[in-house]
């Protein structure tokens, strides 16, 4: 009740049980209340008993493509010796600012989500 800030017991049992009302809580032979299932979070997604980002995965799917153009770029370089064609720097870019991007705003989303059940 004190960590979530409630004012009463008694207010902290009318949302208990609320959310057994809901489908959400189920309550033990010994009054304690447990949680039925994980919630979906829109944006987010359960990695075992964290949430994160949507955009975080996002962000490693580019960081996949990024190694794999980097790997292109540096092969005929290490194995002919040959220079790097100018057009695979323009194929990185994008990939590279996209990765940062969605990693950007993958965290500062799962920093305000932080704070706002901080906040509760």
């Amino acid at each position: 009740m004190r960590a979530t800030g409630l004012t009463s017991p008694s207010v902290a049992h009318w949302h208990l049980q609320k959310l057994e009302g809901l489908g959400l809580l189920a309550r033990t032979e010994y009054g304690e209340y447990v949680a039925k299932e994980k919630v979906n979070v829109s944006g987010h997604l359960w990695v075992g008993r964290t949430l994160v980002p949507r955009l975080i995965f996002y962000s490693f799917f580019f960081l996949g493509i990024l190694i794999m153009e980097i790997a292109l770029l540096a092969l005929p370089l290490l194995v002919q010796g040959q220079p790097v064609n100018m057009y695979l720097f323009y194929l990185i870019s994008p990939t590279a600012i996209a990765m940062v991007l969605f990693l950007a705003e993958g965290m500062l989303l799962s920093k305000r989500t932080r704070e706002k059940r901080n906040k509760s």
